[in-house]
């Protein structure tokens, strides 16, 4: 069994990383199959095999480890390690042929995550932080952006695959969408978190993720100097459902803009829709 200190863990991990995105490539390139879980969640043979992978490796190394995963669900043991896989962040990408996807794995232990990877094999980027030890892409040190004024800002959110209808983000979107320089939805939140990691974004706010979503990206943005809370400004709990990451500089700002969302105050209203004549 492999050492479960950090920068073993680390180095592992990130093998595992690569070998799994080395396997979604290869099916990328097949353009296979759609497989729909519910009215619009959707897998692929990819996401099951990237997991199987993924799940293997982890137990040739460290058999007594916990596994939460996206498509396998939990193998719980009472350990005091789980790890946190999602095997194809961005399946609805990747089922469409858009490259933006990635594999995300992180490591808890009592409660606290220690070790984060995320490698989008598309552009050959991995991400990768151990608690105390700073942020890293391709082993090169990554921190968070200095805007430090809302208005200059570029931040990134998402939209869930179902129930689109009934969730609330739209509203945010609108409101931030005129207080900052613009709003990407590439439909990967890890990739996100990294962005907000390495500067490329400022902030990135999201509802209802789960814990494989966020474990290695909220990790990751922490180690680079960045913020992540939940939308009130308080700590960010893997199952709060609740996903607001900043530089840290405009954290307050977005804080203020989201208690106006959601008291209803300050609104923009929707253009109005006017047909030709």
């Amino acid at each position: 069994m492999v050492s479960t200190t950090k920068t073993d863990v680390l180095s592992l991990a990130t093998q595992v990383a690569r070998e799994a995105g080395a396997l979604l490539m290869e099916y990328f390139r097949q353009r296979v199959a759609i497989e729909y879980k519910g009215e619009a969640d959707l897998v692929t043979i990819a996401d099951r095999k990237s997991e199987a992978l993924i799940r293997e490796r982890l137990r040739e190394h460290w058999p007594s480890h916990d596994i939460l995963g996206e498509e396998g669900g939990l193998h719980d043991t009472g350990s005091d390690y789980r790890w946190y896989v999602d095997p194809l962040d961005g399946t609805t990408n990747f089922a469409h042929g858009f490259p933006v996807f990635c594999v995300s794995m992180a490591l808890e232990h009592k409660g606290k995550r220690i070790a984060g990877v995320i490698y989008d094999p598309t552009r050959d980027e991995l991400f990768a932080a151990e608690q105390g030890s700073g942020a890293y892409l391709n082993d090169e040190r990554v921190r968070v952006s200095k805007t430090a004024t809302l208005a200059e800002c570029l931040v990134a959110t998402g939209f869930p695959s179902h129930k689109r209808h009934k969730n609330p983000n739209i509203f945010f979107y609108h409101q931030i969408t005129l207080r900052t320089h613009g709003v990407r939805r590439a439909g990967s939140a890890a990739l996100d978190l990294c962005c907000v990691a390495c500067g490329r974004f400022d902030g990135f706010w999201e509802f209802n993720l789960n814990p494989w979503d966020t474990a290695a990206g909220v990790l990751i943005v922490e180690e680079a100097g960045g913020k992540v809370t939940n939308f009130h400004g308080g700590p960010f709990e893997l199952n709060s459902r609740e996903t607001l990451a900043s530089n840290g500089l405009v954290h307050e700002a977005l804080l203020q803009e989201f208690d106006k969302i959601f008291a209803g105050r300050d609104l923009e209203s929707l253009p109005e829709l006017r047909t030709g004549n």
